[in-house]
């Protein structure tokens, strides 16, 4: 009888032992946090007090009042990337043998603060913004699912273009190349919304774009917003059915995806984590 209890203990045992390594195995290893003024809701940056993402009587910053009234949208600001020459070379091993050592010189070019939103989707050839997000008020949320055509006639329509991708990488590295868009310092849920289909941001809610400018953590010392996350960006590299996409997306599941000198290189057909961001010449 005695050694029968004893048996059920160790059972016992061993079954919360086996519980505890498996929460710790499958515990998302980081927390998402959104910027002041956004509560988290699941996997999603969301503007707070809201029935949904994008409605608020206050919108928190960087956020502003649409023009419809209903929702909090982002801003239609440029940044102004100055005259830039950049020795780029592999910044760490896991650059060795993917950055070809090069100097990149882009001349002076504004670039689109935020990520193209579901409330800027608006040119005929665009993708329309889906009825889900439409339906809740989720107008803040980025543009996804964009091919390189529609993101091409989208910056037209804005009156720019796609960045060259050594503009992208110059305004996401800077003069003194940096690791990520932030820094040098390591990718962290805060920072950025990635890993969030498999990764250290999973978490149970379904996956998908962020709130545009949730995430000041990972902004640019010039106030980009999201250039590492949420969506990837297309850039021209000059080929009518070629594209590259830079920044990783809210699919990335490794850190390195987001570093500044990470890219894909892809066929222009439509893909659901990617977005655009535009471009502007500036007078010279």
């Amino acid at each position: 009888m005695r050694r029968a209890g004893v048996v059920a203990v160790s059972v016992g045992l061993v079954g919360i032992v086996l519980a505890l390594v498996t929460y710790v195995v499958r515990r998302p290893t980081d927390e998402i946090a959104c910027g002041a003024g956004f509560s988290r809701r699941g996997v999603r940056c969301c503007v707070s007090p809201a029935g949904a993402c994008g409605e608020a009587a206050v919108c928190p910053r960087p956020l502003v009042r649409a023009a419809s009234g209903a929702s909090c949208v982002a801003p239609r600001a440029r940044v102004l990337v100055p005259e830039t020459t950049v020795l780029v070379g592999p910044s760490d091993w896991e650059a060795e043998g993917r950055v070809r050592p090069r100097t990149v010189h882009v001349a002076s070019f504004e670039l689109d603060a935020f990520e193209a939103q579901v409330y800027d989707v608006s040119c005929p050839t665009c993708p329309r913004p889906d009825a889900s997000a439409m339906a809740s008020g989720d107008l803040a949320r980025a543009a996804s699912g964009l091919s390189l055509d529609a993101a091409r006639a989208y910056c037209r329509s804005r009156g720019g273009r796609l960045p060259t991708d050594d503009e992208w990488l110059v305004a996401a590295a800077g003069p003194k190349p940096r690791r990520y868009p932030w820094g040098d310092t390591g990718a962290v849920c805060r920072r950025g919304a990635w890993g969030r289909v498999s990764g250290p941001c999973a978490h149970e809610a379904a996956a998908g774009p962020d709130t545009v400018g949730a995430h000041p953590d990972g902004d640019t010392d010039l106030g980009l917003h999201d250039m590492a996350g949420n969506v990837a960006e297309w850039t021209e590299v000059g080929g009518a059915g070629q594209g590259r996409l830079r920044g990783g997306s809210y699919a990335t599941s490794l850190a390195t995806e987001l570093r500044t000198w990470a890219y894909r290189d892809v066929d222009g057909s439509s893909r659901a984590d990617a977005g655009v961001r535009c471009a502007y010449d500036v007078p010279r």
